[in-house]
């Protein structure tokens, strides 16, 4: 059966009922039970996702009832592609690696009513901007905490007994010339240090929860001001600069915002300990990085170990791959398999209850 073109609006069925009374259009028209139907599939909203190297689950989980678009490539989209494609669409689903601001915002025009970030940090995201044109924000937090805190730890071992280094040293002969010296790869231990945390939030509590078990001797944590929640591991609440100089070991798990943005710079550095090490797992941001780059060339304090620094990725000739005492990883804090599909279906599901008109699972704003 053909189905005259004028019937797949309900305008065009109407004008259709006419015609077709007056003789002038003899062929069937479509219901307005079907004609609904159809204006209703053919108005699916309009998603753009970033990138094509995502857990297979959440992308179906926007197929199933979106026009998904998607950046065919498995690395960030170009900015020039990214103003283009957000154009018309209802929804975006980005991550750390694209910056939403007042550009690319007014490129989507009014459509544009939810962004889904795959990521607990929003450091990307132009809030003010976006909370002006009431578009709703799903982020992932609690998703990637235990990861995040397991990888703190870990890069807190691997720093202070130096396994980088000696991994460098089996490989280039060193082990071979070193004869067993007593004195040779000793790194310091956690036994009886005080850790102080700065930022005690799910990721700052769960590396205390982790510390326990080391025979660390103080825990000690810093911020906005106390929290109930460290009383329950043990943490004592102290100031900015109580931290600085008491901690033997700090990690920074904060957020990045603009109290906290290059909070440790050379004046805090030369508050910390010579013997002190320090390990980010939060935003390169926090810390001055060419403070932090004098501070180990000069022995101000110990070593530090970095999963995120400025900019991302690091050249591989920057200044910092030069330091032996710096234990450099790739900003891989959640990359733990079922934490990355976590974080990747709660995005569409944040992104598929904004567009319903529902509240999101983990909204930001």
């Amino acid at each position: 059966m053909y189905w005259h073109p004028l019937a797949l609006t309900a305008s065009g069925a109407t004008i259709c009922k006419l015609l077709r009374a007056q003789g002038i259009l003899a062929r069937p028209i479509l219901s307005a039970r079907f004609v609904s139907v159809s204006a209703a599939a053919m108005s699916k909203p309009k998603v753009l996702v970033t990138r094509s190297d995502l857990p297979q689950k959440c992308l179906d989980m926007l197929r199933e009832k979106c026009d998904v678009d998607v950046w065919p490539e498995p690395r960030p989209i170009p900015r020039e592609h990214l103003l283009k494609r957000i154009v018309g669409k209802d929804a975006l689903y980005c991550l750390l690696t694209e910056k939403i601001d007042k550009d690319l915002l007014d490129a989507a025009g009014p459509s544009l009513k939810v962004i889904g970030t795959m990521s607990v940090g929003y450091d990307h995201l132009s809030l003010d901007e976006i909370k002006k044109r009431g578009i709703k924000v799903g982020y992932t937090p609690g998703v990637l905490t235990d990861a995040t805190a397991e990888l703190t730890v870990t890069l807190l071992l691997a720093t202070a007994r130096r396994l980088f280094e000696a991994h460098a040293e089996l490989l280039n002969g060193g082990w071979a010339k070193c004869a067993w010296s007593p004195l040779w790869m000793t790194g310091w231990g956690l036994t009886g240090s005080t850790v102080g945390i700065f930022g005690l939030g799910r990721i700052g509590l769960a590396v205390a929860k982790r510390l326990q078990g080391f025979g660390v001797e103080k825990i000690i944590y810093s911020g906005r001001g106390p929290r109930s929640e460290g009383e329950e591991v043990g943490a004592d609440f102290v100031d900015f600069d109580t931290l600085l100089q008491e901690s033997d070991f700090i990690c920074v798990t904060c957020a990045l915002n603009d109290q906290t943005r290059e909070i440790f710079n050379e004046e805090a550095f030369s508050k910390m300990k010579p013997t002190a090490i320090i390990v980010n797992t939060s935003r390169g941001g926090v810390i001055k990085q060419d403070a932090l780059i004098e501070a180990l060339k000069t022995n101000k304090i110990r070593a530090a170990g970095l999963d995120v620094m400025t900019p991302e990725p690091l050249p591989p000739d920057h200044p910092l791959t030069t330091l032996p005492n710096c234990t450099l990883i790739p900003h891989i804090g959640s990359a733990e398999t079922k934490t990355r599909e976590g974080m990747a279906t709660l995005t569409s599901a944040n992104i598929l209850a904004a567009l319903e008109g529902k509240p999101l699972p983990a909204q930001l704003c």
